[in-house]
């Protein structure tokens, strides 16, 4: 079976030397991007690579996002930097790494939508990575609705990576998140009141057919389905906001029925029992198989290890784990493997 991991990171050399001389001493791309080396290092990544049988590769590009190093100015040329260098990297291996993700300069909404067209037209991209926020903005705003209504028109995925600083404290009076909780539980609650903005602001209803990858396989949702259910079925009814109170009626359908269109991976770092709850909340059809890699303590191998393990343990039928390992992939990526 192809095992096609679908939200591996990596950084191309020339876009993470451009982005190093940008970034700000400190910054994540100075402390720790430097010291996983198999993010720039190709044929490393290959020999690791090669302790899993089946194992390929559509490329992501790694934190931080392009908007944080980057004005609006100068982010669309880092974009296409980036999106130039992993589209050498796939056609030099290309059975090693048959697709690549194309990065936006989300800060300049205009040039974001012209990279989606030079990225997939020219250079073959299967899709486009964003984060959940664009320097601390929703995305829900109008002047970012183009770039979805583009992938829309264009029927590839959108990869949606959490994306939220230390300096965002854990509690008022404070100046910074302590002990990593802005990662370790910051992140998903990001990645989820991410995906609450945008199907309150009706982004399925004008785009049915859209297809949002979310890391992490959903991150809170599947946990909190209950809540996701039966509880925002009563929005508008715990505040005095006109805007709560006129969002569900806005809607076509329930709110639990849009979260169920997201698409998640199985980044869950080992964690088998949550995959089985995010299988159980979006259905095999909308899992990908996803990895991390190479942010596990190993620094490369790791998460791709533990991800394969969690799939052989968690419950489910072997056709629902051949399309969670490449199934799903091939068809929303438009894949043409062997």
């Amino acid at each position: 079976m192809t095992k096609i991991d679908v939200f591996p990171h990596c950084l191309p050399r020339a876009y993470f030397e451009r982005a190093i001389q940008r970034s700000p001493a400190g910054a994540t791309l100075q402390k720790r991007m430097t010291g996983i080396p198999v993010l720039v290092d190709v044929e490393l990544r290959l020999r690791i690579m090669d302790r899993y049988a089946g194992y390929v590769q559509v490329l992501t590009l790694a934190n931080p996002p392009i908007e944080v190093i980057a004005d609006a100015r100068t982010s669309p040329e880092l974009a296409r930097l980036a999106n130039d260098g992993m589209a050498e990297i796939v056609a030099k291996h290309p059975d090693r790494f048959p697709a690549f993700v194309a990065s936006l300069p989300m800060n300049n909404p205009e040039a974001a939508v012209a990279e989606i067209d030079r990225a997939v037209d020219g250079l073959g991209a299967t899709g486009v990575q964003i984060y959940t926020n664009v320097a601390g903005r929703p995305l829900d705003l109008a002047e970012y609705q183009p770039v979805f209504a583009r992938m829309a028109q264009r029927d590839l995925p959108i990869w949606l990576h959490p994306a939220r600083p230390a300096g965002f404290a854990d509690y008022p009076g404070e100046t910074r998140s302590k002990y990593d909780i802005w990662w370790a539980f910051g992140w998903p609650y990001e990645t989820s009141a991410a995906m609450a903005r945008l199907v309150f602001s009706g982004l399925f209803d004008r785009h049915p057919d859209l297809k949002i990858i979310t890391h992490h396989l959903g991150a809170m949702i599947p946990f909190c389905a209950g809540r996701v259910g039966g509880g925002l079925d009563q929005l508008g009814s715990r505040t005095d906001d006109a805007d709560d109170m006129a969002a569900r009626s806005r809607l076509k359908r329930r709110p639990i029925d849009y979260f169920r269109m997201f698409y998640g991976d199985t980044a869950l770092f080992g964690a088998w029992h949550a995959m089985e709850s995010g299988v159980a909340f979006f259905g095999a059809d909308h899992v990908l198989f996803g990895t991390d890699m190479p942010f596990d303590p190993e620094k490369g191998p790791g998460f791709i290890r533990d991800t394969i393990e969690a799939m052989d343990r968690m419950r489910a039928t072997p056709a629902e784990k051949t399309a969670i390992y490449e199934g799903n992939a091939r068809r929303l990526l438009r894949l043409k493997l062997d």
